[in-house]
């Protein structure tokens, strides 16, 4: 892909997903099917593609300042794909279960809804980031690919490794 014309199209989607994906997700937690039985063993699942996109984030990053632009390519392919099956059954999560409540007390409590908050807000930053992202290094445009790299990768690396640590901080108040 290397015209202004695809590039255009793809700002549209990446304007579109920016917006209904966050608003999406965010009705699930007035949304449920009924009768849906809970999906109790998916947050270790999901937890663990967000940690296993954060070691493909950080692989990857050497990968490029090694000069090794394949590897590069197929293991932030990767972590795309790893953010996208995370987000399906994230989906199927909420759509199914009742939210959690965090049973923590005194300053854990209010380290847990910061992190929590910072994760949630970064995770509708990031959205359209890691899109904008991919579609300059599609497009070929690796300057300006790069630039915005080094904004999305601390804030994509950001965003999975405080999913992993909200999932583990959560974890012992799930109940089956």
């Amino acid at each position: 892909m290397s015209n202004i014309q695809d590039t255009q199209k793809f700002n549209k989607w990446i304007v579109l997903l920016s917006i209904f994906i966050p608003v999406a997700v965010a009705a699930l937690f007035f949304i449920k099917i009924p009768g849906a039985k809970p999906l109790h063993f998916l947050p270790p699942i999901y937890a663990t593609l967000n940690a296993i996109t954060a070691i493909l984030l950080v692989v990857a990053v050497v990968a490029i300042k090694n000069k090794n632009r394949v590897l590069h390519e197929r293991l932030m392919k990767l972590a795309i794909l790893c953010s996208l099956l995370f987000l399906v059954l994230y989906i199927a999560y909420h759509i199914t279960t009742p939210s959690t409540k965090f049973g923590g007390e005194g300053m854990i409590k209010y380290i847990y809804f910061f992190i929590l908050a910072s994760h949630i807000l970064l995770s509708i930053v990031i959205l359209p980031l890691v899109m904008i992202t991919y579609v300059k290094a599609l497009s070929l445009q690796f300057d300006k690919h790069k630039k915005i790299a080094k904004i999305t990768f601390p804030l994509w690396l950001y965003v999975a490794v405080t999913g992993v640590v909200v999932y583990l901080m959560i974890a012992p108040y799930y109940t089956y």
